[in-house]
């Protein structure tokens, strides 16, 4: 049983580009809270924006524990909890909603007034707080691995975004980016019987998204206009049905727009900075009767969906996870990943290596 003075190795957020492996106290447990031995924790686009950006305006102020997407063994657990007990292999997620305010009330969790937030993913001990072991914590199948089940967060947000897009089967659908939530886009939307037209940027990009089920893939760079080339390549050149922004930059939204045929649906999934202002041409909303959606996080209804996928056997995570690596190596994962991309989508981080 660790002692109340025992330490753990730790990844802490300082601010931009500025993360430390630091030792740290391991964290003491209140009533209805479990202490996770982390096996696995996977590095994702939102952590390398936080890497980059130094904080998130949402989810994490420096200085703060690092990390959101893992999978471990129960170490401990607190007073009170129901359910769990040591060592079982769960998969903690990083938030819960409250289940009491108007958004909940709607059925719309992900917009909850108080959404608990959860990081520290990058280090040896994760402390998970009574609210998400409630609603948000999962006992992982013995033929489940952890890095398998480690991917259930991301899958939750791409399974809620495509249900809030209103995808069917046979619809065409446009993907702009291909990185892990572009590339499980393409993955989850071709499973669904949907033509997948992929937009990426780089040439490791092409054959990932060919490889997750992607029809066609249209290059930057190697044609004049994305919007035209996706055009070209929908039926009777009109547009697609869908189109998913996940990129996260204002140009691509604007494509999105323009790519989408009348009475098509465009999902806004990348987050942009803060602040940024996309000009959009009220003329074509109108008279085409186009659909603009956003999608945020997930929900526990998506997230228990995406574990019975990945349970199943239904999408293949560990075709995400293309290295692995220490958890004293992160700095040079997220730098390597910041300023390259090249064929890299998730690094599986072992923090007992």
């Amino acid at each position: 049983m660790l002692s109340a003075s025992k330490t753990m190795t730790a990844a802490v957020l300082h601010g931009k580009e500025d993360v430390k492996i630091e030792r740290v106290p391991v964290p003491d447990l209140a009533e209805g809270e479990v202490l996770i031995k982390v096996q696995v924790a996977l590095t994702c686009g939102t952590d390398l924006k936080v890497y980059r950006r130094g904080y998130h305006a949402r989810m994490i102020a420096p200085p703060a524990l690092f990390g959101h997407e893992l999978a471990g063994v129960i170490e401990k657990v607190g007073p009170g909890v129901r359910g769990f007990k040591p060592g079982m292999r769960v998969v903690a997620l990083n938030s819960a909603p409250c289940g009491a305010c108007f958004y909940c009330s709607k059925h719309q969790e992900n917009l909850c007034e108080d959404l608990l937030f959860n990081n520290g993913a990058y280090a040896e001990y994760i402390r998970v707080p009574r609210r998400i072991v409630e609603k948000n914590m999962l006992e992982i199948p013995a033929d489940v691995s952890l890095q398998e089940a480690a991917m259930t967060e991301p899958l939750a947000c791409v399974l809620r975004g495509l249900q809030e897009t209103g995808v069917e089967a046979g619809d065409s659908v446009a993907v702009l980016g291909a990185g892990p939530i572009g590339l499980m886009f393409i993955q989850v939307a071709k499973a669904m019987g949907c033509n997948v037209i992929s937009v990426v940027k780089r040439d490791a990009q092409v054959s990932g998204a060919q490889q997750m089920g992607a029809d066609d893939v249209v290059q930057l760079g190697k044609v004049p206009s994305p919007v035209e080339a996706v055009r070209l390549l929908s039926r009777g050149r009109r547009g697609v049905d869908v189109v998913i922004e996940a990129v996260g930059r204002p140009e691509a939204w604007q494509w999105a727009v323009d790519m989408v045929r009348k009475g098509g649906t465009v999902n806004f999934f990348g987050g942009c900075a803060a602040g940024t202002k996309v000009e959009i041409d009220t003329n074509l909303l109108h008279y085409s009767e186009i659909t603009l959606k956003a999608s945020f996080h997930h929900t526990p209804e998506s997230v228990r969906l995406a574990f019975a996928l990945i349970a199943a056997r239904k999408v293949r995570p560990t075709e995400y996870i293309t290295g692995e690596e220490p958890l004293s190596r992160l700095n040079e994962v997220l730098r390597h990943q910041m300023l390259h991309r090249n064929g890299d989508i998730k690094t599986a981080i072992i923090p007992g290596s």
